[in-house]
């Protein structure tokens, strides 16, 4: 396989797993909930999904993106947005209750690390996700995939919002 790499700060960081691809089918993972219930990719099924990836919501960027998909979420019509990180679930709830967010579903990927190894966010160096996204349509065919080239870098929020209106 080959090795994929981003950089976080400047510095190269190889990513694990296999690279999503548009026109892939998008893989079923497990994820923790910030009840610790577990949240299963298939329950979303036949809706759009935007899975917005985040190394740690207690970084500035990743802040951002959640808010900022967060916000967008009540706009779009048959549209779940998930944020994945590795955070513990206490400190993903503590956040999401401070931050206001509760239009979408922020869930960890701590327990097993499945959703990052199934579609290439795992970063070896780190063990935490590379920042991107992955759009999915209502028929689990991946339709937009970016992962940042650096980790500190925002995503392109117009560029995903837009790609997922297509799918309306």
């Amino acid at each position: 396989m080959e090795k994929r790499t981003v950089t976080m700060a400047g510095n190269p960081v190889t990513l694990l797993g296999k690279e999503a691809k548009v026109g892939e089918k998008a893989e079923n993972f497990n994820l923790t909930k910030q009840d610790l219930s577990n949240y299963n990719f298939d329950e979303s099924k036949g809706k759009i999904r935007i899975i917005s990836v985040v190394p740690s919501i207690d970084t500035g960027v990743c802040e951002l993106q959640t808010i900022d998909f967060n916000q967008r979420a009540s706009q779009l019509k048959d549209v779940e947005i998930i944020t994945v990180s590795l955070d513990l679930p206490f400190a993903q709830s503590r956040f999401c209750a401070a931050k206001g967010i509760d239009n979408i579903v922020v869930a960890s990927d701590y327990k097993d690390r499945e959703f990052g190894l199934k579609y290439g966010f795992l970063i070896d160096e780190l063990k935490l996700l590379a920042r991107g996204i992955v759009v999915v349509d209502r028929d689990d065919t991946i339709r937009y995939v970016e992962y940042v080239s650096e980790v500190t870098n925002h995503v392109d929020y117009d560029k995903a919002i837009e790609e997922a209106k297509k799918l309306i």
